[in-house]
């Protein structure tokens, strides 16, 4: 896949870009984040206004949103526009430089990022603590100011270290911003990567380590982010698994295995039925489609991909 777009460039620059921008310009033109509204939400204003929820574009059981980077190629004003179009307000994985972009749509970052190193550098190695403490302290601040909930980190790969020592590193480090985070109203949340195919060598790859790790860190501020492309990957078993693990994951991203294109036909996993697992689970979080478009009109493949999950 190297003539797709990479997420680990486009976090790089991301991080370059948010370390060239002051605090105050990046907070200047921020709205009140009560002027935004869940899909949920939109759905209960309608039928008190008595505006007929049939014609609404979405069902508003699913909060939706849409991650940043495999759409790079579009403008993000021209991404907000047409993810308001399709009928949700929200997009992951956008740091604090391009947040004046969404408040100017009414568009909420649902999955905000830029205080991670990379991908393969993180919480596991102690080496990485310094810069990481530097970054989440400021980053937390950042996100509670602009109205926002969820910041995402990294495990980092392991690079030769054993899954036990990294976990009892992680948490040394995570422990130590936890209470910021707990006094900001700031979720951190860790993705679990696959290290089969996408992210070799990435500690963070499976459940039973990721869920180990919130127990010990032992703060409602620490979740999981759990991809269903990635755990289909490395694990499968994906809908027992959000039924069983529910309560550790706070934030969930699509894609189409293999590939992680389209998630309609051409994959081999069911959304619809993981969107009801998820749903019955009582998530009122986002669900963020992660999937690199193959098909030409990007847009439109996002607009099918969202109406696939929107049960």
């Amino acid at each position: 896949m190297s003539n797709q777009p990479s997420r680990r460039d486009a976090i790089r620059n991301l991080v370059t870009g948010t370390a060239a921008l002051g605090a105050g310009a990046m907070l200047s033109s921020f709205r009140d984040p009560a002027a935004w509204e869940s899909g949920a939400a939109a759905r209960e204003k309608a039928l008190a206004t008595g505006e007929d929820p049939k014609n609404m574009a979405l069902k508003g059981n699913i909060n939706h949103s849409v991650c940043r980077w495999c759409y790079n190629d579009i403008p993000l004003e021209e991404l907000c526009v047409a993810v308001k179009k399709i009928g949700f307000g929200a997009i992951d994985l956008v740091g604090p430089k391009d947040w004046p972009v969404l408040q100017q749509h009414g568009i909420f970052s649902s999955m905000c990022n830029g205080a991670e190193i990379s991908l393969t550098k993180g919480w596991n190695h102690t080496d990485n603590h310094p810069t990481l403490l530097k970054n989440y302290t400021e980053h937390i601040d950042l996100v509670a100011k602009a109205g926002y909930k969820n910041l995402i980190c990294f495990s980092g790969n392991r690079d030769g270290m054993d899954n036990e020592t990294g976990l009892k590193n992680c948490v040394t480090g995570l422990k130590q911003i936890l209470g910021q985070a707990e006094k900001q109203g700031v979720i951190i949340q860790m993705e679990l990567l696959n290290s089969k195919i996408n992210h070799h060598d990435q500690m963070c790859d499976n459940t039973k380590w990721g869920i180990e790790l919130v127990k010990q860190v032992g703060s409602e501020n620490f979740k999981l982010l759990y991809d269903i492309y990635h755990m289909q990957i490395d694990e499968g078993d994906v809908i027992r698994t959000i039924q069983d693990g529910h309560q550790y994951f706070g934030h969930y991203h699509t894609g189409g295995v293999p590939g992680r294109h389209e998630i309609d036909e051409t994959q081999e996993l069911y959304y619809p039925a993981i969107m009801r697992a998820i749903l019955a689970t009582g998530y009122k979080g986002y669900v963020a489609q992660e999937f690199i478009p193959a098909k030409q009109d990007k847009l439109k493949s996002l607009e099918e991909g969202v109406k696939i999950c929107d049960v």
